[in-house]
C-alpha cells in the first residue's frame, strides 16, 4: 500500500464532477505500458468493489452503477492513471484506491483518497 501517489478527491455536491489521479513513478515505463489499471472504492460498512478497469490493450470495464458517468484513462508518458467522475451521487461516497497489476503478477496500490458527495 502507498506505492502509487494519488491526488484529487474531496467534497462535492450531487450532480457535480470530480477527478482523481494515480502516478506510478515506482513502475518502469515498459511495465506500466503492459499493466492493467484499476480503480476500486470502498464505502463505510461495505466491501471493496471494482468500479473501473483498463487493459494494456485499451479495453475498459465499468461497474453497472457508474457506467455512463465515470471514465478511466491513462497517460503513458506521465505513467499516470485517471478517473473522471461526472454527475456524482451520494451513493458514490467512498474511498477510491488505484491498483496497477503487472504481467509478472505484482500488484501496486495507492493509499486511497476520499470522495464525499452531499445531497
Amino acid at each position: 500500500q502507498g506505492q502509487l501517489v494519488q491526488s484529487g478527491g474531496g467534497l462535492v455536491r450531487s450532480g457535480e464532477s470530480l477527478s482523481v489521479s494515480c502516478k506510478a513513478s515506482v513502475i518502469i515505463t515498459s511495465t506500466f505500458w503492459s499493466s492493467t489499471k484499476n480503480w476500486y472504492r470502498q464505502a463505510p460498512g461495505k466491501q471493496r468493489e471494482l468500479v473501473a478497469g483498463l487493459s494494456s490493450g485499451g479495453d475498459t470495464h465499468y461497474a453497472d452503477s457508474v457506467k455512463g458517468r465515470f471514465t478511466i484513462s491513462k497517460d503513458n508518458a506521465k505513467k499516470t492513471v485517471y478517473l473522471q467522475m461526472n454527475n456524482l451521487k451520494p451513493e458514490d461516497t467512498a474511498v477510491y484506491t488505484c491498483n496497477i497489476a503487472t504481467p509478472q503478477g505484482l500488484d501496486y496500490w495507492g493509499q486511497g483518497t476520499q470522495v464525499t458527495v452531499s445531497s
